[in-house]
């Protein structure tokens, strides 16, 4: 099961805000989460895997204040330790950066990068936010490994589109090159100025043949 949130400005901002009901299937959403997923814990303590899912093409530089209050708020509300204490810290980074091995136990993670993770102080739990989450709360059953599969056929069907405009620009930008290439062929061209008629060349030849007879 799956735990949904609205996030405070989701209707601006179109993110939602979720978590794993226990620990196992928070392996689950470690394994099939989006791009655009931003994991948040409470630092060096036990709590829920939270997530906020921003907008595609965000990132985490993306996430409002008030939306990461909201995302520390309700990770240190589902740490049964850290609910308790004050100045929790609550770090966050990209799902991309999570990274899970063999040897780890269930919904245990370490991080490709430490420099793209980043920390913030919870001074003590704000019930008014913890208490508007959870007015918003839903369960659901999704498939998430399907709702992967969808998003990354939607990627790559993008691409696809993406590549194919790009191949139909390349071949009317070369049309318009050779088009132009073509006007500007000097083989092709028609200079009106130089052209002579056989008219004109007739009254020439005449015009000698008089100044010679006027000379001699």
């Amino acid at each position: 099961m799956v735990l949904y949130f609205t996030p405070v400005g989701a209707d601006e901002t179109k993110h939602s805000l979720y978590m794993g009901r226990d620990k196992v299937e928070n392996e689950d959403l470690i394994k099939w989460g989006l791009p655009e997923d931003v994991w948040f814990h409470v630092d060096k303590l036990s709590s829920a895997h939270v997530y906020l899912r921003v907008a595609r093409g965000e990132s985490m530089d993306d996430i409002r204040e008030d939306e990461l209050e909201d995302c520390a708020q309700l990770v240190k509300a589902n740490s049964i330790v850290g609910n308790k204490e004050n100045n929790v810290g609550v770090v966050y980074t990209p799902w991309s950066n999570l990274k899970k091995l063999p040897r780890m136990e269930v919904g245990q993670v370490g991080f490709h990068d430490l420099k793209l993770v980043r920390r913030v102080k919870v001074a003590t739990r704000k019930n008014e936010i913890v208490n508007r989450l959870n007015k918003t709360k839903t369960e659901s059953f999704p498939d998430l490994a399907m709702e992967r599969d969808e998003y990354d056929r939607e990627i790559r069907e993008e691409k696809k589109a993406a590549y194919r405009e790009q191949e139909f620009r390349r071949v009317e930008e070369e049309r318009e090159r050779a088009a132009d290439r073509e006007a500007r062929s000097y083989d092709r061209i028609m200079d009106t100025d130089a052209m002579v008629s056989n008219k004109d060349n007739a009254q020439k030849y005449a015009s000698v043949e008089e100044a010679e007879d006027d000379f001699m």
